[in-house]
């Protein structure tokens, strides 16, 4: 004679199969909350180490004109500048051109070093964060390519990775318009690498979570303040139609990965 599963039986099994789903969909969402305050931490790292070497040496890293004084020459190759004449040694840095701002430049071949590269490698060589940074660009793509772990840091957001640079957004599609932000001095970019050319500009955030980071960290809105989406037409990580359309919000009713986040002139 065959026995079934008595009603109370399968009662119990499905208390159980909802209690396991709820505690796996529950700790799912406290890892993603985790992630997000990581990122908080991650930047106020980085802009604290910037401020101290702002102080110590008098420069911003990347741009420093006198990284070979201190850490000799990465390389000898052109894009390597050295302002004092170093030799070639370990660990080895590259000069900045001291203008204030570490240039986002995408102009060069992969391999090249640029100031972008070079401030997560003085940095690390000045002992204020941690790792290790070639200080050139990734070998595809172009002089901006960027490999988090590499030339600059992963972040513990998922699979998600730091870039660094200065630009006038006046020649970029890529930030808004508003007032202040026609030039970002120096600005820190956290996303996905783009497959392309390896830029963390690739969507990693959802627009609520974009606007959690930037509400608990700035002002909540898109447009304005030091925490500034990336902007792309195809995204709909804001509400704005253009990049001149400073009065959009956060896309919250879309839950897609829509968004990347700059961290501009933090010093």
């Amino acid at each position: 004679m065959k026995h079934a599963f008595s009603l109370v039986e399968l009662s119990i099994v499905l208390v159980i199969l909802g209690l396991l789903t709820g505690g796996i969909l529950g700790g799912q969402s406290l890892i993603r909350a985790a992630e997000l305050r990581a990122v908080a931490s991650e930047f106020q790292r980085y802009a604290t180490a910037t401020q101290t070497f702002r102080d110590k040496y008098f420069a911003i890293p990347g741009d420093f004109r006198d990284a070979t004084k201190f850490w000799l020459r990465l390389n000898s190759n052109a894009d390597c500048v050295t302002n004092s004449s170093a030799s070639v040694a370990t660990p080895g840095a590259c000069d900045g051109d001291g203008d204030g701002s570490p240039l986002w430049q995408n102009g060069g071949s992969a391999g090249s070093s640029r100031e972008m590269h070079q401030y997560w490698r003085h940095l690390a060589l000045a002992g204020l964060i941690e790792g290790d940074y070639t200080g050139i660009s990734a070998g595809t793509g172009n002089s901006a390519s960027v490999t988090p772990g590499i030339n600059s840091p992963r972040s513990k957001f998922s699979n998600a990775g730091w870039g660094a640079g200065g630009l006038n957004c006046g020649y970029s599609g890529q930030c808004y318009y508003g007032a202040g932000h026609a030039i970002y001095r120096t600005f820190l970019i956290v996303g996905r690498p783009i497959a392309a050319n390896n830029v963390p500009g690739e969507p990693a955030f959802k627009p609520e979570e974009a606007w959690n980071i930037d509400t608990k960290m700035d002002d909540g809105l898109p447009a304005t303040g030091k925490i500034i989406p990336r902007w792309t037409a195809a995204n709909a990580c804001t509400t704005s139609a253009t990049n001149l359309d400073t009065a959009g919000t956060y896309n919250l009713i879309d839950s897609g990965v829509l968004c990347s986040l700059f961290f501009v002139n933090f010093y």
